[in-house]
């Protein structure tokens, strides 16, 4: 299987290795779905062993090539040997989506020192230790698209309850724009994407009446679907964006419009 059509946007991915943190679930695993059906070969990074062998099966019994790896991705020494081994395996490494990500709600006057350090260690420090690693291979083949999943919650509005989470998405996109620019030359794009609510297990804990009220503020009036962040991802890792670079793509049916 060589190409995918996700959203109705076709990509061909065939000879190239994506590597997806995150992967075990949500939209992680719809991204690793799609590019894996786009022929990419997939690497699945995560900490739960049996939800990365279930995208492992999905993705090969749609005809895709993908490993598990598991790893804790707020420590240097595990993203190492993740990406040194993805490199042994595959003799290469074109792709990294930076999905991994934690929630620790709770009010600034009641956020405990810990959930902020946990939230900002996986979810921007997390991202910023699979990016450095992931440059080397990149650099050497000069090529290769770094896509970090961002949020609304940090590119265009804040959220209640989420100063840590907020703040670790707003220092995502910061990051993106630098590092952009720094890669630029070498022919590796780096963009982010800010999904806004998005159909997953996190959301479908909120209740229906909270989500009513979330879906009237959207101007499409609904949430959107991991399928549709997984649809600007592949334009994303495609050759078509291949000038597109430090950007931000929202997706989120309107609502920061």
């Amino acid at each position: 299987m060589s190409q995918a059509t996700t959203s109705g946007f076709t990509v061909d991915l065939s000879g190239q290795v994506a590597l997806v943190t995150g992967a075990s679930r949500g939209i992680g695993r719809s991204i690793a779905l799609a590019l894996g059906q786009s022929g990419a070969k997939v690497a699945c990074v995560a900490r739960n062993r049996d939800k990365l062998a279930e995208t492992v099966a999905a993705i090969t019994a749609a005809g895709g090539t993908a490993e598990a790896f598991e790893c804790d991705v707020t420590s240097s020494d595990s993203v190492t040997k993740v990406v040194e081994s993805v490199v042994e395996k595959w003799g290469q490494l074109d792709i990294l989506v930076n999905n991994a990500g934690i929630t620790r709600d709770t009010l600034i006057p009641r956020m405990t020192d810990e959930q902020w350090d946990e939230v900002l260690n996986t979810n921007l420090r997390g991202s910023f230790l699979f990016t450095r690693a992931a440059t080397g291979p990149m650099l050497q083949k000069r090529y290769g698209r770094i896509i970090n999943i961002a949020s609304v919650s940090g590119a265009n509005m804040g959220n209640p309850g989420q100063a840590n989470y907020s703040a670790s998405k707003a220092g995502l996109i910061g990051m993106t724009r630098t590092v952009a620019r720094e890669l630029a030359k070498r022919k590796i794009t780096v963009n982010a994407v800010a999904p806004g609510f998005i159909e997953t297990e996190m959301t479908g804990a909120m209740g229906d009446s909270i989500l009513g009220e979330i879906k009237s503020k959207i101007p499409a009036n609904r949430l959107g679907t991991a399928d549709e962040v997984a649809g600007a991802v592949l334009f994303l890792a495609s050759k078509a964006a291949g000038y597109i670079t430090g950007d931000c793509i929202t997706v989120d049916g309107g609502m920061t419009a």
